[in-house]
């Protein structure tokens, strides 16, 4: 999401980590029932109007979404009903995995990105930082149709003017031959490609980086990373400057994290901060701020103008942070720890998007039915997790996927009862071991049901048939089948 009115407000009180403490009430609103007719009518008098001044009859009746849809809307208004703290939103996206696929990306496109250094002056891993935080390096990039999802936020709720011009700028994108309309996918809000960008900001910044005439951001590596770079130049970014470092407070210092106040580098010696590994402060900022993501007590950062390109991208501190952490450790090409060298003020850290997807499947392997496993800790999987906290006396029952939860679900830790494992004279949850996660639960016809209070599987069944185990509001147990290879 590109730095617009409504990213900075709306969007990212869902996408980006904000440091609020963890609550458990759902916030998902139904979705609405939009009217039809009310929508095509709303369309006849956007195709007519100054907005749209630029796109042709061909282009905005060609791609003329046939009815509304209204997920977006229900996504427009959502308020997730759990918040994360900044060392869970970092794990999640500088985990040893991400930096891996950083350093191999780093690898693939070297001479590329040696070329857009060049050009637009930005380094080669600030960029990859933002490739991989925006798209996970092109693995994630989005599949709500764009036409249909800006034309239905352009016409229902709050924002209308805003993204009917998002909307009008789409539809000019496809009309100037940059990008395929089957390849306009992306967020609900009108972010796509590579390094999700929204269509006003493609209009504004995107360039062609492999030479062929076109923008594609959604197809072309080069495209996507030269505009990348040119948008960050285009935001200030410093040549030759590093966008900060973690530092070391004096014993006793404290201070209010204001990143925008600036100061000089001889400033903050004078001060007593060092490197967080006790070296001295080098002078290779113009000027930095303080930035205390997790107050005194947790890691602190001296950063300069170009972690403030970093959250121009999309406006929150953690994001840009991730991006700065992620870029440093593609830089050493060191996926081996992934932590600061401060540890994060909680004896119960994050975890990762491999320690998630763990997690989602000892609870599928419990009986919740939480979908499928991705890795991502949504609100179907923080539900499941709070109902098995509150099953088994485990307080509190706050629905968070930290270190704890892991080790209990996991079958690595056993805690006293009423912390984070069983209570006593519950019956253990024998977990799958963390190499056998992703298996499901496989029921023969050869053996009797471990469960007598499950239906029998028919003997006419597949003895390679498999089962998940999934708990009814009720409490009853039943078997869903999942077919080979899903």
């Amino acid at each position: 999401m590109r730095l617009t009115p409504f990213s900075t407000l709306s969007l990212l009180s869902v996408a980006v980590g904000i440091s609020l403490a963890s609550t458990a009430q759902a916030a998902q609103p139904p979705a609405p029932d939009l009217s039809n007719s009310e929508f095509q009518q709303c369309l006849d008098g956007l195709k007519n109007s100054s907005k749209f001044r630029g796109v042709n009859s061909y282009t905005f009746n060609n791609y003329r979404p046939s009815q509304p849809d209204p997920s977006v809307i229900q996504s427009l208004n959502y308020q997730p009903e759990f918040q994360k703290d900044v060392w869970d939103y970092l794990s999640a996206l500088v985990d040893k995995e991400r930096v891996e696929d950083g350093i191999r990306a780093k690898r693939q496109w070297r001479d590329t990105l040696r070329q857009i250094e060049s050009r637009y002056g930005v380094k080669a891993e600030h960029v990859l930082g933002v490739w991989g935080v925006e798209s996970n390096f092109g693995q994630t990039l989005g599949k709500k149709p764009l036409f249909e999802s800006l034309a239905t936020l352009s016409c229902f709720d709050r924002r209308q003017s805003y993204f009917q011009g998002e909307y009008a700028n789409a539809l000019k994108i496809v009309q100037n031959g940059d990008i395929a309309p089957n390849d306009m996918t992306g967020s609900w809000a009108g972010a796509f490609g590579q390094t999700q960008f929204m269509p006003s900001t493609f209009l504004e910044l995107a360039v062609d980086g492999d030479g062929d005439g076109r923008r594609d951001l959604v197809n072309s590596v080069p495209d996507a990373l030269a505009s990348t770079a040119n948008f960050l130049d285009k935001r200030g970014y410093r040549t030759g400057e590093p966008w900060g470092y973690e530092v070391k407070l004096p014993d006793g210092f404290w201070a209010a994290s204001n990143r925008k106040d600036k100061k000089s580098i001889s400033h903050w010696r004078n001060q007593g901060l060092t490197l967080a590994n006790g070296s001295p402060l080098p002078y290779d900022l113009s000027s930095a701020g303080l930035l205390l993501p997790a107050g005194v007590d947790g890691p602190a950062f001296l950063v300069g103008k170009n972690f403030d390109t970093f959250y121009s991208y999309n406006a929150s501190e953690n994001y840009a942070l991730a991006i700065a952490h992620l870029s440093d450790l593609i830089t050493r090409e060191d996926s081996s720890k992934t932590d600061f060298i401060t540890a994060w003020p909680t004896d119960d850290p994050g975890i990762s998007r491999q320690q998630a997807k763990d997690i989602q499947q000892a609870l599928l392997n419990a009986g919740y039915d939480i979908g499928s496993v991705d890795g991502i800790i949504g609100d179907n999987t923080r539900t499941a997790i709070q109902q098995y906290q509150t099953s088994r006396g485990i307080f509190p029952a706050d629905g968070r996927a930290g270190q704890k939860f892991y080790r209990a679900i996991v079958g690595n830790a056993a805690p006293s009862p009423g912390q984070y494992g069983q209570p006593a004279n519950s019956r253990p949850l024998n977990p799958a071991p963390a190499d056998r996660m992703g298996q499901l639960i496989e029921q023969q016809t050869t053996r009797p049901n471990s469960y007598s209070s499950q239906p029998s599987i028919s003997p006419s069944t597949s003895t390679n048939t498999r089962y998940r185990r999934v708990a009814s509001a009720d409490g009853t147990i039943k078997l869903v089948r999942i077919d080979e290879g899903s």
